[in-house]
């Protein structure tokens, strides 16, 4: 679970406009680092096949964001791709 300030301040981090908060590009972000959080848990406790669904259900989600944003705009794609540390 991500912490109001941690949150907020990826927000900030990645919106267009001031006051974004459902742009594709900060949508992608939270789910990063929930994704990321979720893969640490997951590595400790390996029998949580329940949290291994739900990031399932993440990865899948922030997939199709990038499908998304990559059919509309290639240059965005591209930075939100380097700004996250995705694909290498």
């Amino acid at each position: 679970m991500l912490a109001k300030q941690e949150k907020q301040k990826i927000i900030t981090d990645f919106e267009r406009h001031e006051g974004d908060t459902g742009s594709p590009e900060v949508q992608i972000a939270l789910l990063t680092k929930k994704i990321n959080e979720l893969t640490e848990h997951l590595k400790i406790h390996r029998k949580d096949h329940a949290s291994r669904r739900g990031l399932l259900k993440m990865v899948g989600t922030r997939s199709a964001l990038l499908k998304y944003v990559n059919g509309k705009d290639a240059k965005r794609y591209r930075e939100i791709i380097s700004r996250l540390g995705l694909r290498k």
